[in-house]
């Protein structure tokens, strides 16, 4: 009698380590692997005029694998931390001016921390940037990325042009479109020029952090780190790499 309710009290711990073992395999699979996050929205901006500051990139310097895009405070200039490496950029005396590091504000800031990243080619078919977001959409999709959510994604290759800009407002005008947004600083169009993109995806963050007819913001760094900013449009070139993050 003692050995069968010696062998019923094993059943039952062996039982319940069992059950505890599959529980912590479904935790593990639910793990989030990135979330991205935004302070700012582009209707307060276009509708109400306000560009006042909405992040301060200091709370950032400490932040591992970290990737950001968005606009300087008072609309000064473009965010762009590709791996916790600051290019912001500017317009100072009508040149481009590069700030490396963290000691600025943003109205604007789209961002994540992405420990690792899966790259994928790119078909050559896909040229333009209507091709691209349906590609990354689809692409994202396959490789287990909740579509449904925003994420992060890195283009890098030699583009065969892409159009650029550094926003550099006007103090005190409190009209505000996209065209002059576009044209108030730099703004140009680069050919045949190696870079790296980084963007953010959404369907569901249209004038928050990307314009109402698309569902990606991009900006640019050229690897050469002549030219940083917001991308307008671009064409792809061949053999391009799309980066999206890697969920396994």
């Amino acid at each position: 009698m003692k050995i069968i309710k010696y062998i019923i009290f094993l059943l039952t711990v062996i039982s319940i380590t069992s059950c505890g073992t599959a529980n912590k395999g479904t935790t593990d699979k639910e793990i989030i692997k990135f979330k991205v996050e935004y302070n700012g929205a582009l209707k307060n901006m276009m509708h109400k005029g306000d560009i006042s500051a909405k992040a301060n990139l200091k709370d950032f310097g400490s932040s591992e694998h970290f990737y950001a895009l968005g606009a300087l405070e008072n609309l000064k200039g473009e965010v762009q931390i590709f791996d916790s490496k600051p290019f912001n950029t500017m317009v100072v005396d009508s040149a481009l001016s590069f700030d490396n590091s963290f000691n600025k504000k943003a109205t604007l800031l789209v961002y994540a921390s992405i420990n690792k990243w899966k790259s994928i080619n790119i078909p050559d078919n896909v040229v333009t940037y209507e091709q691209l977001e349906s590609y990354i959409e689809q692409t994202a999709e396959e490789n287990q990325i909740q579509i449904d959510e925003p994420f992060p994604f890195l283009i890098e290759g030699t583009p065969k042009s892409f159009d650029w800009h550094v926003i550099n407002w006007k103090d005190g005008d409190i009209e505000h479109s996209h065209d002059k947004h576009i044209s108030s600083g730099l703004n140009g169009t680069i050919e045949n020029r190696q870079v790296e993109m980084l963007g953010f995806y959404s369907d569901s963050h249209h004038a928050i952090f990307t314009h109402h007819t698309t569902n990606m913001h991009i900006h640019v760094k050229t690897v050469d780190n002549k030219i940083a900013g917001h991308v307008d449009d671009l064409t792809l070139g061949q053999e391009m790499i799309l980066k999206l993050p890697d969920t396994k």
